[in-house]
């Protein structure tokens, strides 16, 4: 029975096999350069373009190395002349990444980025007098894992509550 259990697997490794055909037809091999576009690009400018497909050109008659591909690069309309001076330092990024002459240059199209969600920012943890009330006012609860979730809503709702207090 144990040799039947299966290892957990990565998220990456998951993502391939799911988009596949989508990101195929964009002519990407695979997902990588889209979920690690903001370590590539770096931060400031991946909040300004992202990867939009892979143009690969025809294969030569032979045996003869294919020259590299032309990654279009979807870019803000504000940002496209900053990112073509950048381009020959993101392609050499790309290729490090990819750890090869993959990309040999870019095609910028102008145009809005797909809304990426905001990231939250996380809640402040409860102070020492915010975590003791919440912890009493579940005590009466028997079952602990509902006790362990009410003390969390209640400092959350304890320590918002403070927040907007000191904010006044």
């Amino acid at each position: 029975m144990a040799g039947s259990m299966t290892r957990p697997r990565l998220v990456g490794e998951l993502i391939d096999p799911c988009l596949g055909d989508a990101l195929k037809r964009q002519g990407f091999a695979r997902s990588t350069l889209i979920l690690s576009w903001p370590e590539i690009a770096g931060e400031r400018l991946a909040e300004r373009c992202a990867p939009a497909r892979i143009d690969w050109p025809k294969r030569p008659a032979g045996d003869g190395p294919s020259d590299p591909a032309t990654l279009v690069v979807r870019v803000e309309s504000a940002f496209a002349l900053e990112l073509q001076h950048m381009a020959p330092v993101l392609i050499d990024r790309i290729n490090a990444h990819l750890g090869w002459r993959c990309i040999g240059r870019l095609v910028l199209k102008q145009g809005p980025l797909p809304r990426r969600p905001v990231p939250r920012a996380r809640p402040a943890p409860p102070s020492p007098a915010v975590a003791a009330a919440a912890a009493r006012s579940v005590e009466a609860v028997s079952d602990e894992r509902l006790q362990a979730s009410l003390k969390a809503l209640g400092e959350a709702v304890l320590t918002r509550a403070e927040a907007s207090r000191t904010k006044s």
